[in-house]
């Protein structure tokens, strides 16, 4: 809406953007300035990657093959568990059984993010993905300290273990886990990382199981299965706290951790006729979402020319960052230097 007469003009440049699942659907910028009789229009902004229905569709097939797989093995690998006394080998299979949960999670968790955005959630339901993420983490931390208390009662009590099919049966789940990776380390989401971790997890379980069922094989020592167990916890702590501290970050809208908001300013400074940058914001909405708001202060002739401005500095944040869905407020610098900007 342009206002004749006023101090200041408003130019929207609407843009669709795959990114965007708002319910207003679109970019917005706002320019304050003087009011201009005619100004150039710059092309609006094209859409700049495809969306990202199609790789959460292929995150659900993903999913779904890992959560049939996983869940056969830990079945599988609970018996053969049971059968042979092994702790590693039980222990890995409760991994697995709280890994099948966890991948129902991302699923329904994916289905979720699917849901259109309406007038109360404007962003739609992808945060489902990044509290099913926290969630995974969290289960992670309780296996890995049941398994420590489980593991700690075995050192104090070592018992014998029956070898061969406890060999067997790791094998068989090292190579279903190896399978599934396979299919889950194509995803950039962070709910299916989340999934990932865990069936990561499991492969390495059924790794330290092998070396453990060799070692004790060749030395009768049977104190090394506990002690296989809490190496395994020791490395999915690791990735479990990692995936945590990552959730925590979305949900605290914090810089995702590819951007430097000092060199995006500069970037945005760099854009002819901005003379200024200031309320500087960027986040993440879900795994490859990201979004920025910010006020440029420009020049007050190039007030006029907004949408130049706002197309050089659309493609630079996503060429640059992959920043795709974008509010700018665009103010002249009289608007500016009024004092009327908080």
């Amino acid at each position: 809406m342009l206002l004749r007469g006023s101090a200041f003009a408003h130019h929207p440049l609407v843009t669709t953007s795959p990114h965007t699942h708002g319910a207003s659907g679109h970019d917005h910028d706002h320019a304050h300035g003087e009011a201009c009789e005619g100004h150039g229009h710059g092309k609006p902004a094209k859409r700049l990657h495809p969306s990202l229905k199609e790789e959460r569709r292929k995150d659900r097939t993903r999913l779904l093959f890992a959560l049939v797989l996983t869940g056969t093995i830990a079945v599988a690998e609970a018996v053969g568990g049971y059968l042979t006394n092994s702790l590693a080998l039980m222990s890995d299979a409760g991994h697995m059984l709280t890994d099948v949960s966890a991948l129902g999670l991302s699923l329904l968790a994916l289905w979720f993010s699917g849901k259109p955005a309406d007038l109360k959630k404007t962003y739609g339901y992808y945060r489902m993905e990044i509290l099913s993420a926290l969630l995974n983490g969290v289960l992670l931390l309780g296996i890995t300290g049941f398994i420590l208390v489980e593991a700690w009662e075995r050192v104090r009590a070592p018992a014998e273990v029956k070898l061969g099919p406890m060999a067997v049966v790791a094998t068989v789940g090292l190579v279903a886990n190896l399978g599934a990776l396979g299919f889950l380390h194509r995803s950039h989401s962070m709910n299916v990382r989340g999934a990932f971790l865990h069936v990561l997890g499991d492969a390495l379980s059924s790794v330290g199981v092998l070396i453990g069922a060799g070692v004790m094989y060749l030395t009768g020592w049977y104190m090394v299965d506990p002690l296989i167990s809490v190496l395994i916890s020791v490395v999915i702590v690791v990735g479990a706290l990692r995936l945590v501290r990552d959730a925590v970050d979305v949900l605290l809208e914090a810089v995702p951790s590819h951007v430097d908001l000092s060199v995006v300013k500069e970037l945005l400074l760099k854009v002819e006729g901005v003379r200024d940058v200031h309320d500087l914001h960027v986040w993440t909405i879900a795994s490859g979402m990201h979004a920025l708001s910010a006020h440029l202060v420009v020049q007050d002739p190039m007030v006029c020319n907004n949408d130049d401005i706002l197309t050089a500095a659309k493609h630079e944040l996503f060429e640059r960052f992959g920043i795709d869905h974008t509010t700018i407020q665009i103010e002249s610098e009289t608007y500016a230097h009024q004092g009327e900007v908080h």
